[in-house]
């Protein structure tokens, strides 16, 4: 046995209704087949998987996890605090999984271990924030509390904006949040009701949301940020920007960039990859370009 390769697995039990539990048999036999010695960890609680990676990802050549975004987020963040970096195989068993999505990773569980053992290698770009890691999307603003508030998967988040901005009866209701956002040696100041920095084609379950030629290896993320509204006028103008995908409105800047930095007298509440991610008044954001590599299917990733 000890010849054979070593594989980590992974799993958080509950995600996705569960699901992995009437596949999980024929997903480490593929594991098997694929000559791999399987050592097998259902999480015990949040933040699990990242001291588990973190502490032992090295005595293996693979790490395969599954579970959703949150699951997929800490282990990526064990391995971030590791020196020695392990490649990651991903099987999505939440109920959104934007970054498998990105991917082109199977939503077919078996399918996805098969990626997992049998794929290839993609060096992939990591968010830095402050002294954590994210995988696809920081956001503060609009409802993104929701998430972790409910611990529901943070579904059609921009989708929900948008019905919930055309139920405001008045503009005062939309918290905002004063900030200065450095980047690129420049910065603008203003009253904010969202903003997202992403690495993914695919948030809340909402393709094109992140803009257009994608590229989840190129250094930089893609941001977003919305103003509040003053007037219905400006309200309607967000509306349709954030329903038609359409970038004409100067309520809405996007921009790509490869460090943010956000600046606010009041903390303000972020998530990352739909977790929590703390309250903030000074945080950088930075892309650590190409810092994980990530099993993903033969045929050509497209942007």
């Amino acid at each position: 046995m000890s010849g054979k390769k070593k594989l980590l697995f992974v799993f958080n039990p509950y995600s996705g209704k569960a699901q992995i539990k009437t596949q999980l048999l024929e997903i480490v036999d593929t594991m098997v087949k694929a000559d791999y010695e399987v050592t097998i960890y259902p999480t015990q609680a949040p933040g699990d998987a990242t001291v588990k990676v973190q502490e032992e990802a090295g005595a293996y050549d693979l790490v395969v996890c599954s579970g959703g975004d949150g699951t997929l987020d800490e282990v990526v963040t064990g391995m971030m605090h590791r020196d020695t970096k392990v490649p990651l195989g991903y099987i999505p068993a939440g109920s959104t999984n934007d970054f498998a999505t990105s991917l082109k990773i199977p939503k077919d569980m078996v399918r996805a271990a098969e990626n997992a053992v049998y794929g290839k290698h993609f060096a992939c770009d990591i968010g830095a924030f402050g002294g954590d890691y994210f995988v696809y999307v920081a956001a503060f603003g609009l409802f993104t509390s929701v998430s972790y508030k409910t611990s529901q998967e943070w579904k059609n988040v921009l989708g929900h904006a948008a019905y919930i901005l055309e139920g405001v009866r008045s503009l005062h209701d939309i918290p905002s949040y004063l900030m200065q956002v450095e980047c690129n040696g420049a910065y603008v100041q203003g009253e904010f009701i969202y903003g997202m920095i992403s690495n993914s084609t695919s948030v809340g379950g909402f393709k094109g949301m992140t803009g257009k030629d994608v590229e989840l290896d190129d250094g930089v993320f893609e941001v977003t940020l919305i103003r509040k509204p003053k007037n219905p006028i400006e309200l309607n103008e967000i509306i349709a920007s954030l329903i038609n995908l359409v970038d004409d409105t100067d309520m809405v800047y996007s921009f790509k960039s490869k460090e943010v930095r956000f600046l606010s007298k009041e903390p303000v509440p972020w998530t990352l990859d739909g977790e929590f991610g703390g309250d903030h008044t000074d945080i950088t954001v930075r892309n650590l370009r190409r810092a994980v590599e990530i099993m993903v299917p033969f045929e050509e990733l497209q942007g």
